[in-house]
């Protein structure tokens, strides 16, 4: 499985920005695809995810200000932020959680993609 994430690089405070995270390989069905975000110093943590029902689940830093959409058929998810503030900033990873055609389970990573949020 290979994840592709694209987006990400600096914009100043209240502006917006978007990702994207596409997979590719043996993916039989999506269970989890999303986004998280680390920022120096601190724990990885939950920015927005998409389960395989559809249900967006956004962690509290992105709730109202950020939204994960979708194309299920492409492994794609999009990742809309809006109203950036600078304690935004971090590495993005694109996380995914597939079945395989084996039905095996599995978790990757993409590689992370800078967002800087700075005036």
């Amino acid at each position: 499985v290979h994840i592709a994430e694209s987006g990400g690089g600096l914009v100043q405070p209240g502006g917006s920005l978007g990702l994207s995270c596409a997979a590719t390989g043996d993916i039989f069905s999506t269970k989890v695809m999303g986004w998280y975000r680390q920022a120096p110093g601190k724990e990885r943590e939950l920015v927005a995810q998409m389960l395989g029902s559809g249900t967006p689940q956004y962690g509290e830093s992105a709730e109202g200000r950020f939204t994960i959409a979708r194309d299920s058929a492409a492994n794609i998810v999009l990742l809309h932020m809006h109203r950036l503030r600078p304690d935004d900033t971090a590495i993005y990873y694109c996380y995914l959680q597939i079945s395989s055609s084996t039905l095996q389970i599995s978790q990757y990573w993409g590689q992370g993609t800078q967002v800087t949020v700075s005036s």
